[in-house]
């Protein structure tokens, strides 16, 4: 229908009776990689679809194709009946298209308002004063939900609230269709409670949202229907009330999972790791504890509550201002990260980009970085021992590669982990720290880290498992340590018959138990 057609009753019979989004038979080549093949979508109004599979499955190219990133070698997109020629994001914009990607597109130092507006000074809304900008944008967040000083700088806020202005940016194109990448990967619980109230908001209006997320337990609070990929495929696409966790992940796998969690007990031994009063201003207070050898440790509790910077008082890359760090019962003094690697101690960051890893440099380079010291003699380095060490990494942990000289940034983040724990398994480490180490990779790449956690605490080692993932903690853990305010709340011993629930009352400071 052209723009100045006149709707007749049949043809708006046929676009009720349409879905809202229908994409039918769409493929995608890339050079050696089939990443999607003939792959059918359907959304209707007012649903929440959760677009599930593993990293590589096809759902990253899925979304560019739809929001006019890529072009579709195949395939044809319907919007509520109508063939959609979508070439660019302008384009996908124009359908009613918004795509709030996991990396956020906002100016830091403009405004909610003005990063609301930004890219619109083209359209009807170019000569907008800055008042009725103002009044505009409360307008949008109000119909979201979220009351919202719209002058605040964007820098300024926490990521629940950027996120809320890019669903304002979103409604203010008229967004019939919005697509949430990973969403609640940086949130809070709490946060997250008030992204699904957002979520529920935008359906009652009709909106259709396509939610992805790896977090399976939001996926049955949040959807209503679930659609998985695999290898670029449509594999499945049912009702939530006909899915399960365990069907889920068989679906995204290609295989069952026996256990989600394959933890396996192992022998342990004397204390390895021991921390005494542990203090650093009110973000550590008085910490105390011990990780024995072969014992895996889970620390967890709400954002904010101490855990991460505990680990880097550990790691030596933040000042005590007092109490001890012991290994093997040998006093420490930790005044730089240097100092705890050459101890035996490493730590998996939480943010493996921004600190794991040099995204730009090759693997064999990220590999060799902590490691320079064992490939170098006399200031050259032994490249072909370097490769010869690193093969047997990629083998061991079958982290898929194209080979050593392949850029770290091009990998899954399933793959950047394990490039990140194979530098700290060449340095021997005797106490390991993850922090939050599933985060953002798939249940396929979750499995095989926790095989590696139990073959290196099988192998002796003291693992401090930091993680917010509460079914993770409880199916892994040998012990689980909780943190509130910057204290330890709970110290549960008997893991196999503690509860989210249990755990969640220490996290919020509401009970303290050793069990």
């Amino acid at each position: 229908m052209n723009a100045g057609d006149v709707a007749t009753p049949a043809s708006d019979a046929a676009r009720s009776s349409a879905p809202l989004l229908r994409m039918t038979n769409v493929s995608k080549s890339f050079p050696g990689v089939h990443a999607l093949q003939g792959v059918d979508l359907e959304l209707h109004r007012g649903e929440v679809l959760a677009l599930l599979g593993e990293n590589g499955a096809g759902k990253s190219t899925l979304i560019k194709i739809l929001g006019g990133a890529q072009s579709p070698d195949a395939g044809e997109i319907m919007i509520e009946g109508q063939p959609q020629s979508i070439a660019n994001p302008l384009d996908a914009q124009r359908a009613g298209i918004g795509i709030i990607y996991q990396e956020f597109n906002l100016v830091p130092h403009l405004s909610a308002r003005e990063n609301i507006f930004l890219g619109q000074e083209g359209g009807g809304l170019r000569w907008l004063p800055v008042n009725a900008e103002r009044q505009r944008a409360r307008t949008l967040l109000d119909r979201i939900g979220v009351p919202l000083d719209v002058d605040a700088r964007c820098g300024a806020l926490t990521i629940a609230q950027q996120q809320v202005v890019e669903i304002a940016k979103a409604l203010l194109t008229e967004a019939r269709i919005i697509v949430m990448d990973e969403p609640s990967a940086t949130l809070t619980l709490q946060e997250v409670d008030r992204l699904f109230a957002v979520i529920r908001e935008l359906k009652s209006q009709g909106i259709g949202v396509i939610y992805i997320s790896h977090r399976l337990d939001e996926i049955f609070e949040i959807a209503d229907r679930v659609m998985v990929m695999r290898d670029g495929q449509h594999i499945d696409t049912r009702t939530i009330a006909e899915s399960t966790r365990e069907k889920m992940i068989e679906l995204m796998v290609g295989r069952t999972l026996e256990n989600e969690f394959p933890k396996q007990p192992a022998e342990i031994g004397s204390p390895r790791l021991r921390v005494q009063g542990l203090c650093r201003g009110r973000d550590v207070q008085d910490v105390s504890f011990e990780v024995r050898s072969g014992e895996i440790v889970g620390l967890t509790g709400l954002v904010g509550a101490g855990r991460t910077e505990t680990a880097r008082l550990i790691f030596g890359a933040d000042r005590l201002e007092r109490g001890t760090i012991e290994l093997d019962g040998v006093p420490l003094r930790l005044r730089h990260p240097r100092d705890a690697i050459a101890a035996g101690i490493c730590l998996l960051t939480e943010d493996r980009k921004a600190q794991g890893l040099v995204l730009g440099q090759t693997v064999r380079e990220n590999f060799g970085l902590p490691n320079l010291a064992r490939f170098s003699r006399l200031g050259f380095l032994n490249q072909r021992a370097e490769n010869r060490s690193l093969d047997g990494y990629i083998k061991s942990l079958q982290i898929k590669v194209t080979g050593p000289e392949q850029r770290v940034g091009t990998l899954s983040g399933g793959n950047q982990q394990k490039v990140v724990l194979a530098k700290w398994l060449e340095r021997n480490a005797d106490v390991i720290i993850f922090d939050e180490p599933t985060r953002g990779i798939d249940v396929g790449a979750k499995f095989e880290i926790y095989l590696l956690m139990n073959r290196l605490a099988a192998a002796g080692k003291a693992i401090l498992m930091i993680s917010s993932e509460l079914p993770e903690v409880i199916g892994m853990s040998d012990r689980i340590l909780v943190m509130h305010e910057g204290r330890i709340t709970g110290d549960v011993s008997d893991v196999n018959h503690t509860s989210q629930e249990v755990i969640m009352r220490m996290a919020v400071g509401s009970s303290k138990a050793g069990t």
